[in-house]
């Protein structure tokens, strides 16, 4: 994740702004988004992206639907003519490598969260695994039904927050 990633994104020279409005009407948000978290939000449950993308294109994205003040755990972005450097942090601003969205699961159990997992690709298992209840769609839900690892598919975000309901 981390080297790869730092390698991958040093190649491009483009600037915050440029990179922005390349996003425009480009990027598809999985149907639901906004009223899971809207059903989130009502009943006080944290919701916290941790991605192994940029968080400066996720709140961008999540800016163009008014969710930008979601909590997000992404690779840190400092903008250079010699490309972009970017930085994943864990939960003690230590820097990392791998692991991330393990790290932070680990993190939120042991503050005593229980913890349910969304997610949709190979950089999701390991950390799926640790969660209370998984929704996994795409790869992830190929690892899981594999490993014989409990998970609910998933299609759509509506599909989590009718879930969520009967909770």
């Amino acid at each position: 994740m981390g080297e790869f990633n730092t390698q991958a994104f040093a190649m491009v020279k483009a600037d915050q702004g440029t990179l922005t409005q390349t996003l425009k009407g480009k990027v598809r948000l999985r149907q639901g988004l906004s009223q899971m978290v809207s059903y989130c939000q009502e009943r006080d449950f944290r919701i916290v992206i941790v991605s192994n993308g940029l968080e400066f294109y996720i709140r961008e994205v999540l800016k163009g639907v008014n969710l930008d003040n979601l909590e997000i755990h992404a690779a840190k972005t400092e903008f250079s003519p010699d490309g972009l450097r970017v930085q994943y942090l864990g939960p003690n601003d230590e820097p990392l490598d791998k692991d991330l969205k393990e790290k932070y699961i680990k993190m939120y159990l042991a503050q005593g969260y229980r913890v349910l997992y969304v997610g949709n690709g190979d950089s999701d298992v390991a950390a799926a695994t640790h969660a209370h209840k998984v929704f996994a769609t795409g790869d992830l839900l190929k690892h899981l039904k594999e490993d014989g690892i409990p998970c609910d598919p998933f299609k759509t975000l509506d599909d989590i927050t009718g879930v969520l309901k009967s909770l």
